[in-house]
């Protein structure tokens, strides 16, 4: 089969983003046997869109519409489709109710711009949205089959992943079903993590491997074609037998829609300890990253944010003498913040952060330099990081370094691990 895909959004056209999409389904495709053999990006326009769909249909049996899905005006990819095949666009009443769920969430009357969001072109196929609320579908007429799928990656992936790829392998006759694992990992970059599996991405058929970048972390996928799931299973299980042994001590979690704040709020609430933080680089970003953790409030009752040394010192119950003695980026200070707002807050376990985000040094210190602390009531130790990138990099990857040390703490793993992302 021939595919070709029509990247929407005249956000691509001006270089804003990225078709990362388009790559991301060529490969899907590539795996399944089926060709894509041109690529289009037009603009949010009707008209140019009817006829990027008509030149598609001139040399493609496959015709994937990616993007343009969601409420506003200039989302038009449904309606475009449904015009130029005559159909008319119908609701699906899960989405539907996803929808009227959300809105009632957020205290906001359900607008007929929404309503979009869950209707699809008549006679098609509808594929779920796991992350998202706007439906994708799969529609053949004749001898063409035609796809929608949503734009933004983290709702695109998961839909390709886990509804089109089964839903054209029904369509192809092949029988199998085809099963994923997500495998994540902090602390190590996706060139080092695939030059230590060079032999099994060289070597691969089935189950093939494939690495994704995240913010500051890489998932690896692992995917094998079956005739059952546990056929598929017993395919995955020497291979991520494999994949762990080399990369465990920097695997933290499953899934695509895991992050290293759930699996530390999951760690505390296994354990049931209460855990707090001191943050002066960071600024309260490792908070805010525990806090968007559903039921976190139970094992996170706040922190501190103390930027200036006297701040520290009061907040925290320090000695500004020694605080000065010593600087504010380092293992004395880092360590002693750390002890200070477990004490202060009454937790299990604290966590501080302090360091230079730059752009240039500070008091003599070299941008990314960065102390982690961490106490238990066992004790308190302080971990020195480097961190590469600009400001916004520096704290980024520091937050999720800290997230990563407490994680390991928590598992009762040592805390430090040399950053190599």
């Amino acid at each position: 089969m021939k595919a070709e895909l029509i990247a929407v959004g005249t956000e691509m056209l001006l270089g804003q983003i990225t078709n990362t999409n388009g790559a991301f389904l060529a490969r899907q495709l590539s795996d399944l046997g089926i060709d894509s053999l041109n690529q289009q990006v037009v603009g949010d326009n009707q008209a140019r869109l009817d006829a990027a769909i008509a030149l598609a249909e001139s040399r493609a049996d496959l015709i994937f519409v990616l993007g343009g899905l969601g409420p506003t005006p200039d989302d038009l990819s449904k309606q475009t489709l449904a015009a130029h095949l005559g159909r008319a666009l119908t609701e699906d009443a899960p989405a539907m109710a996803k929808l009227q769920a959300y809105a009632a969430q957020q205290h906001h009357p359900m607008t007929a711009n929404n309503r979009l969001q869950a209707m699809y072109p008549a006679g098609a196929k509808v594929l779920p949205n796991a992350v998202g609320l706007a439906v994708g579908a799969l529609l053949t007429v004749g001898s063409k089959t035609y796809v929608l799928l949503p734009g933004p990656p983290r709702e695109f992936e998961p839909m390709v992943l886990d509804a089109l790829v089964p839903a054209l392998l029904a369509q192809l006759g092949r029988g199998q079903v085809m099963v994923s694992r997500v495998l994540r990992f902090f602390g190590i970059g996706e060139s080092q993590l695939v030059d230590e599996l060079k032999d099994l991405i060289e070597a691969q058929t089935n189950p093939t491997l494939a690495t994704y970048i995240k913010p500051y972390e890489v998932t690896l996928r692992l995917t094998a074609k079956a005739a059952t799931p546990a056929e598929a299973n017993a395919l995955l299980d020497p291979l991520e037998a494999n994949v762990q042994q080399r990369l465990g001590a920097y695997f933290y979690g499953y899934g695509d829609d895991n992050s290293l704040a759930k699996a530390v709020v999951a760690a505390l609430a296994s354990r049931r300890l209460q855990v707090t933080a001191a943050e002066s680089l960071t600024a309260g970003s490792f908070q805010a990253a525990l806090a968007a953790v559903p039921g976190v409030s139970e094992w996170f009752k706040g922190g501190f944010v103390t930027y200036a040394n006297a701040t520290k010192a009061s907040f925290l119950g320090l000695d500004l003498g020694k605080v000065n003695a010593a600087g504010a980026v380092s293992e004395y200070t880092a360590s002693q913040m750390a002890q200070g707002a477990r004490a202060k807050a009454g937790a299990d376990v604290a966590i501080s952060f302090t360091g230079v985000a730059g752009p240039g040094p500070n008091e003599g210190v070299a941008a990314g330099t960065v102390w982690i602390g961490l106490a238990t009531r066992e004790g308190v130790s302080a971990s020195l990081y480097h961190f590469p990138g600009n400001r916004q990099a520096v704290r980024g990857r520091a937050v999720k370094a800290g997230l990563f040390a407490l994680l390991r703490l928590l598992q009762g793993r040592s805390a430090h691990t040399t950053f190599n992302a």
